[in-house]
């Protein structure tokens, strides 16, 4: 649904796109797991997660992503000192972010209103070369009345800082040859970020139902290539569908990343990602797949496969109907 869950989410993904939306898990503990290629599997894109219902009220959760590149030759040492190719020499590393985040969610005195945020720990690291720590907080809100949820995400609320530091021994021969100067540490911050999303879900006839969702994702660190920006602020647009059979089964699409891309004569076009996806859902068991990037002029095809179980180690919490929802991802 090219991310246009803020509003829609309400299953063990909460933990990423809003914290809040952990109230409404069916059964006191659910399992999670998400795998995503990029670029013909050059880079891949992984997620899981478990929480758990302390009470009618309060549940808990804990999570990680990854987003790396593997297998990455490293061509320092190729070349001996008498100048011969040395393939034995060559070798390979990994360029990853890994973010680790405890979550919490609570219903509100008002059924209708649940809050939530994060605590998360992030880990960047390229190889033996450099790495980073990180650390910041996110915290969320939903509303729903009726038909219609309404959402806020506010990520890296204080900004996150990840402090840097390199390993010039191995970089400091290599750096010298080209010119490059050698940093010895930095620092990077990522500053806040607001996701203000809608949706509203519809019986369309009898088991049939409907969702549409629409995310505006709010950035603040300079001009981007989104649909609205300025020099001050970008907004991203979201906007995603999904068709369901008696909560069992599932169709979904999506379209977002609309940007203005330069043409060689000069003139300019916006181009946007389309994406879709299926899911089915069984005894507490839903597999989903998602094909993103169609319709693109690059064969970039990024394939997601989510993976989520909800099981209950004691008797179910009965929950008030106003929270109830769709199966969505």
């Amino acid at each position: 649904m090219s991310g246009a869950v803020g509003a829609s989410s309400g299953d063990i993904t909460g933990i990423y796109w809003n914290p809040a939306s952990l109230t409404l898990l069916d059964n006191d503990m659910e399992l999670g797991l998400m795998h995503a290629e990029y670029f013909a599997g050059v880079a891949s894109y992984d997620f899981g997660g478990i929480a758990y219902r302390m009470d009618d009220k309060n549940v808990i959760g804990g999570g990680f992503v990854r987003f790396g590149v593997d297998d990455i030759p490293n061509t320092l040492d190729l070349i001996d000192s008498d100048g011969n190719i040395r393939y034995d020499r060559l070798s390979s590393f990994s360029a990853s972010d890994i973010a680790v985040f405890l979550s919490y969610a609570r219903q509100l005195e008002n059924e209708n209103l649940s809050v939530g945020g994060n605590v998360k720990l992030i880990r960047r690291k390229a190889g033996d070369f450099g790495g980073s720590w990180g650390f910041g907080f996110d915290l969320s809100g939903r509303y729903q009345q009726e038909n219609w949820i309404f959402a806020l995400t506010a990520r890296d609320v204080t900004s996150t800082f990840n402090a840097w530091t390199f390993n010039t021994d191995l970089l400091r021969e290599t750096w010298s040859q080209t010119g490059n100067e050698l940093p010895e540490n930095s620092m990077e911050i990522t500053l806040p970020s607001l996701t203000l999303a809608v949706a509203n879900q519809f019986t369309i006839y009898e088991k049939f139902t409907g969702l549409t969702a629409l995310d505006l994702f709010t950035t603040y660190d300079g001009k981007r290539n989104t649909l609205i920006k300025t020099n001050f602020i970008s907004i991203e647009p979201r906007a995603g569908i999904e068709f369901g059979y008696d909560s069992k089964v599932f169709l979904r699409a999506g379209v977002g990343n609309v940007q203005e891309i330069p043409l060689s004569d000069g003139d300019r076009e916006y181009r946007v990602q389309m994406n879709l996806g299926a899911g089915i859902q069984f005894r507490g068991l839903s597999i989903d797949y998602a094909l993103s990037n169609l319709g693109s002029d690059e064969n970039f095809y990024s394939h997601v496969f989510s993976l989520r179980y909800r099981f209950s180690t004691k008797q179910s919490v009965e929950k008030p109907n106003t929270n109830s929802r769709l199966e969505i991802k």
